[in-house]
């Protein structure tokens, strides 16, 4: 194997390749850009001040394409101050850059003088002309390794980033190479970014692929499961197939289409791949898809609080003093899913939301299930008369997704004899949303319905 060649190139001609993708940042397993606003900062300070950068270790295709392996976030950082119109902040340490600035007088004779410049709250093209050109000429040296494919490249990452602060979600992430691409492209779905409960760290973390992985490994390998991540991302990038992922972006799509606010938090870092393996069993039922989404409000609703599993453990206590990660854990959370699963959609096909309905009911307002199924038809006349008269229409509090609390509201003033009418007026035009927690959303109205009435 022949030894990596030494190359030096200006700052300048290096982002250009990097602009112009002959050098690419983006290899399948490399990490997303994490790099905060001081670290930037300091880079382009080092730059300007000429000084030392450690060289950038690149990996090349018999085509000649470079791919970054060692030193991706450093030409991140440069690049996005370069081309990206990044602001130096005002917190940035040693703001004060000397130079040598050019001074011509009438005749065109040019001397130069020292100077200072504060790039505090400045981006590339408000330096001075001389603090461009020195940015432009700095330059930065690289190690190329030769004859690579993209198993080669991702093994110098692991190489490289044994001493750099990779997390274990994105170390592990370097034994998928195989599905990685497949992966990072099911990452920037819709539904990770609209239909779940993963914050924005999470997301540069590495946390929302390892959902993914998760999600295919339950799914299709779950007798082979591996807690670990490592381990989970070497079995699957060895007995994984495309189809496999391409399967899971098909369910995400279509939940893309169900999921709305008051249960995407289902979807989290710690039971996203559950449930989702639970989609992908509920797809072989040949039911609609937003029957669905209508467990998940009943799981969320009540189902989580009130039912337990053979076990007398209530969802949220399988997994106390154990870890989540443990396959009788996983196994013994699907197994009450799928039960509570297929009893709903039993009920549903004889009573339809009702159960629901009086599930929450009696447990909000504490009535007893005969008189719920005496009188649930009057409550829902009552609220389709109380919405008409005391809420306009187009407001979010008619919302499909509010009327369980506002049902509740209705069972309430009948239980307690109470009328809601002149309340709901002064309710609907100080509220222009609800919770999507729908017993939250209930809570809130009665201690909003007895301020109301001076209690």
């Amino acid at each position: 194997m022949a030894r990596p060649r030494r190359q030096t190139y200006t700052l300048e001609m290096y982002l250009d390749k990097v602009e112009e993708k002959d050098i690419c940042n983006n290899a399948d397993v490399q990490r997303h850009f994490v790099w905060s606003n001081e670290q930037i900062n300091e880079l382009v300070v080092t730059v300007l001040m000429d000084e030392y950068i450690p060289p950038i270790i690149l990996g090349e295709e018999n085509n000649s394409q470079l791919h970054i392996a060692d030193g991706g976030q450093r030409s991140a950082a440069l690049h996005r101050f370069r081309y990206g119109n990044y602001k130096i902040t005002a917190s940035v340490a040693d703001s004060m850059i000397p130079y040598k600035k050019k001074i011509k007088d009438k005749k065109g004779n040019i001397t130069w003088e020292d100077a200072v410049f504060d790039i505090r709250n400045k981006t590339y093209e408000k330096l001075p002309e001389e603090l461009q050109k020195k940015f432009n000429e700095y330059q930065i040296e690289t190690i190329i390794h030769e004859d690579c494919d993209n198993h080669k490249i991702s093994k110098y990452i692991k190489r490289y980033n044994n001493h750099t602060p990779m997390n274990t979600d994105q170390k592990a992430f370097t034994f998928i190479d195989n599905f990685a691409g497949y992966i990072r492209e099911i990452s920037g779905s819709s539904f990770f970014r609209d239909c779940s409960d993963y914050s924005e760290q999470d997301k540069t973390k590495g946390v929302v692929e390892r959902a993914i992985i998760e999600t295919v490994m339950c799914t299709n390998h779950f007798d082979k499961w591996k807690k670990q991540p490592k381990e989970l991302c070497k079995y699957l990038n060895s007995h994984a197939a495309k189809e496999e992922f391409e399967r899971l972006a098909d369910n995400l799509g279509k939940l893309e289409k169900i999921v709305t606010d008051d249960i995407k938090s289902i979807f989290n870092k710690k039971d996203s791949f559950i449930f989702l393996t639970l989609f992908d069993r509920f797809t072989g039922f040949g039911r609609g898809d937003k029957e669905f989404a209508a467990f998940l409000r009943a799981f969320q609703g009540v189902y989580r609080h009130t039912r337990v599993n053979g076990s007398g453990l209530l969802f949220d206590e399988i997994d106390r003093k154990k870890c989540t990660k443990d396959k009788p854990v996983i196994a013994a959370k699907l197994d009450m899913l799928e039960n509570l699963m297929q009893e709903f959609l039993r009920e549903q096909e004889s009573t339809g939301t009702q159960m629901y309905e009086c599930a929450f009911l009696s447990e909000m307002v504490g009535i007893d299930a005969d008189t719920l199924e005496t009188d649930m038809g009057l409550y829902r006349e009552t609220l389709d008369d109380l919405e008409n008269a005391a809420i306009r229409a187009g407001s979010k509090l008619r919302d499909e997704q509010n009327r369980l609390s506002l049902l509740a509201m209705v069972a309430f003033s009948y239980k307690e004899d109470r009328d809601l009418d002149e309340w709901m007026k002064v309710y609907a035009k100080k509220n222009k949303t609800y919770f999507a927690d729908q017993r939250k959303n209930y809570l809130h109205m009665r201690k909003d319905f007895d301020l109301f009435c001076g209690e």
